[in-house]
């Protein structure tokens, strides 16, 4: 490709990131304003707000007899494993991308294929995040 084309390419991925970012921010705008409509119509039907009620007091419920069953020795035993065990589990993910982000540049490749034979496609999940005007 010539450099003209190559931006040419560029110029018009660009707009189409400005323009589906664009849309997507008011989509988002849009959506806030249904549900805050149905919220309100919720909020206005006596059938709901009385069942809503009922729900609130066997969330209390259920919630005190959690934090009843949680106070037990071996119940925070188990939700400290478990607390060790996501946390690991999110370190090993952040690790294996950043390490399948080297693999994709290094070999030119986005599959790999596990020690038994299982080709995996290697998937990149990019996304605009505001930067601070500092």
């Amino acid at each position: 490709m010539s450099n003209n084309s190559d931006l040419s390419t560029l110029n018009s991925i660009e707009n189409l990131i400005h323009n589906h970012n664009t849309r997507l921010e008011s989509l988002q705008k849009e959506l806030k304003t249904h549900k805050m409509m149905l919220e309100a119509l919720l909020e206005n039907d006596k059938e709901y707000q009385e069942a809503a009620s009922s729900a609130a007091a066997a969330t209390k419920l259920k919630t005190q007899a959690k934090a009843k069953v949680l106070s037990v020795t071996d119940a925070k035993n188990q939700v400290e494993k478990i607390k060790e065990q996501q946390m690991e589990v999110k370190e090993i993910k952040i690790a294996l991308s950043d390490y399948l982000s080297q693999y994709v540049v290094l070999s030119g490749s986005n599959q790999i294929e596990s020690p038994d034979g299982q080709v995996f496609d290697i998937v990149s999940n990019a996304h605009l995040s505001k930067k601070n005007k500092n």
